[in-house]
Formats: C-alpha cells, sequence, structure tokens
C-alpha cells in the first residue's frame, strides 16, 4: 500500500526490522510505516533505531513533521505509529510503548515550530533516553511511560551563505538535529549533533548531558555528525555522514577516532558514502551502516578498532558485511540506515 501527496511525498507500509544470526538473514518484523521521495524513496522517514531491553525488542518509529500531519487522516494505516516507541510482540506485530511526538505538540520544549522526528534513543534500566532530531531535544521516557525533557539544543546563528543573496553580514539560525544518544563511561549522556540548514563547516558538536544541567561541549570542530560510540577506556568513534558539509555536491563521509587524551585521527574516509549508523560489536570491531540513505543500496561494513590510520591509498582492511542491508555476525539487527549488535550486550 503506498499513497502520495502532491507528488511529492510517497507513504509506504514498507519498514522493517532485519536480524542477522550465524550467517542467516531474517527479517523479524515488517510493516512499518515510511514516508519518502516518490521519485526513489530518497529522505525516508520510518523506523529509525532499535534498542533491546531484556528479550523485549522496541522501535523508534520516526516522522519528520508537525505531528498533526499523521492525525489528520489522509495517511492510511499504520500512520499512527510515526513518532513513537514500540514493542515487537514475537509474531512480527508490534505494540504502542509511548507517543513521542504527542510530546512535541504539549510541550513544544524548544519553543520553535512544531517538528517531532524521533531518531535515536538508548534504553536504561527501566525506560529510555530518546534524542528527537526535529524537536532539537533530549527526551527522558520513566517507567510509567511519563516524558520529561532532559536538554534542549537551542538554534546558532551563522552567516547566511552567499546563494540565498542576502545582504552583506546577513545571518540566519541553524538547528541543532541530534542525532544520537549514548552513556559515557563517565555515567553521562553523550549526544551528537548533525546540524541544520546552512551545514556550516566545524559547527557540529558531541555534548555531554548530566542531570539537571545544559548540555556542554564534549567535542567540536565536525561537520555533519550521523552517530557516535564509545568504548569503556574512554576513546570516542565520530560518524559523519558529510565531514565537507551536506551542501557540498559530493559530500564525502568520515570516521574519526578521539583518544581519551583528546588526539584525533580520521581512520576512514574513502569509501564512506553518506554513512549513517556506527556500532562495536563484542568482537571489537566497528559496524558501519554505509550509503544508509541510498535507496536499495545500503550496505553494512566491518572494520579494526586497532587498525592504524589508513595509507593515502586508500587501500584499507574494510570488510562489506551486509549488502542492501544484509550480512553475517552474531545477532545484528539493521534498521532505517542504523544497526545494533547483540551478543550479551547492546551497543547502539
Amino acid at each position: 500500500m503506498s499513497q502520495c501527496e502532491g507528488g511529492d511525498i510517497c507513504f509506504g507500509a514498507s519498514g522493517s526490522v532485519t536480524s542477522l544470526l550465524d550467517g542467516v538473514q531474517t527479517r523479524i518484523a515488517t510493516g512499518f510505516p515510511s514516508l519518502g521521495a516518490a521519485e526513489d524513496g530518497s529522505g525516508a522517514a520510518g523506523p529509525h533505531d532499535i534498542a533491546v531491553r531484556g528479550d523485549d525488542v522496541f522501535v523508534l518509529i520516526g516522522l519528520g513533521a508537525d505531528p498533526a500531519v499523521r492525525d489528520a487522516g489522509t495517511i492510511p494505516a499504520p500512520s499512527g505509529d510515526f513518532g513513537t516507541i514500540v514493542r515487537l510482540v514475537g509474531d512480527g506485530t508490534w505494540e504502542t510503548v509511548v507517543d513521542i511526538a504527542a510530546y512535541e505538540t504539549a510541550s513544544n520544549p524548544d519553543a520553535g515550530a512544531l517538528d517531532s522526528n524521533p531518531y535515536a534513543m538508548l534504553a536504561t534500566a527501566d525506560g529510555f533516553v530518546v534524542a528527537d532530531a526535529g524537536g532539537n531535544d533530549l527526551l527522558g521516557v520513566d517507567a510509567s511511560n511519563a516524558i520529561t525533557t532532559l536538554a534542549v539544543f537551542p538554534d546558532i546563528m551563522v552567516d547566511a551563505p552567499a546563494f540565498l543573496g542576502m545582504p552583506d553580514g546577513s545571518q540566519i539560525p541553524y538547528q541543532s538535529v541530534p542525532t544520537n544518544v549514548i552513556a559515557g563511561p563517565d555515567g553521562l549522556l553523550y549526544v551528537s549533533e548533525l546540524t541544520g540548514f546552512p551545514f556550516p563547516m566545524g559547527a557540529a558538536n558531541v555534548y555531554s548531558v548530566a542531570a539537571g544541567a545544559d548540555p556542554a561541549v564534549l567535542l567540536d570542530g565536525f561537520t555533519n555528525i550521523s552517530d557516535i560510540a564509545v568504548e569503556a577506556d574512554g576513546t570516542i568513534w565520530v560518524l559523519e555522514i558529510a565531514a565537507n558539509s551536506l551542501l557540498d555536491p559530493a559530500p564525502a563521509g568520515a570516521l574519526t577516532k578521539v583518544n581519551p587524551d583528546g588526539t584525533r585521527e580520521v581512520v576512514l574516509s574513502e569509501g564512506l558514502i553518506m554513512p549513517t549508523g556506527l556500532a562495536i560489536g563484542p568482537d571489537n570491531l566497528l559496524y558501519i551502516a554505509n550509503c544508509g540513505v541510498c535507496p536499495g543500496g545500503g550496505h553494512v561494513l566491518s572494520l579494526s578498532t586497532a587498525e592504524p590510520e589508513p595509507p593515502a591509498t586508500g587501500d584499507y582492511s574494510v570488510t562489506p558485511l551486509i549488502g542492501a542491508l544484509s550480512a553475517a555476525f552474531g545477532l545484528i539487527l539493521v534498521i532505517g540506515g542504523g544497526l545494533i549488535i547483540r551478543r550479551r550486550r547492546i551497543l547502539a
């Protein structure tokens, strides 16, 4: 089933969750709502992230719009699941756990235009932490599924790009657009940001968030961060969907290793095309969802965390694991350009 609005955006119940176990790929749930460009499905919003708590698998479904659009009656079921966390119930179906987008409508933490796009979540002992890329905030969900605002990432003023034709010295705001939240080894939450238009070079940060405090810049100087991961020793891996700005005609991805002493090295760039997801496996390999926004072209790469910086020739030991999002390793759950890896522990 599909339905298009104005010939530009189409709806389809085409989202799914794929598991990889002992070399066998299985779609364990299908039929999730998705929105994408009419011509090729690009720019899709739908199932964005997954988390596991015990035997329960939770799926975060994005939106990328004013939550009112899902309630207008113009998009068929299961469009009501946009902007929610759902739980898989074991037979390929799911049940709604909490409505993240409704909180945007009711509370609008950043006081901007109503826009919710839940993009990443972290399962806690009895709840969740959710990064809403549309609402520009970090939300907490407790055991009773009550939502609270943990942090807001405000707009920043920046010089207007010349191609906008605005007078010299004009400035426009860009939004933060948080893309992931993980638990740091210091007990703080780490949040990455993409930044919104005009995607200024070097403006994206990784923030640390402590309870009751404003976000603090942990790492700066990145451009468009899509995901982060952290090791127990404090090493932070930063994945950029575009290290040279999404406005560049040929956006180039990059994976940067930030050592515990703060030094940085770009570990991989050649061959990274719009990468969207990053995880560290229990085998200490990095797994990267490459070309995560490419309709039908996404794949997962594996990469040793111990490899030195690649030579200038680009000859580097990167192994493509999942062609069009399929592969073999322990148990890998793949969804919406991101991935988590489960074998005794979960990394998102």
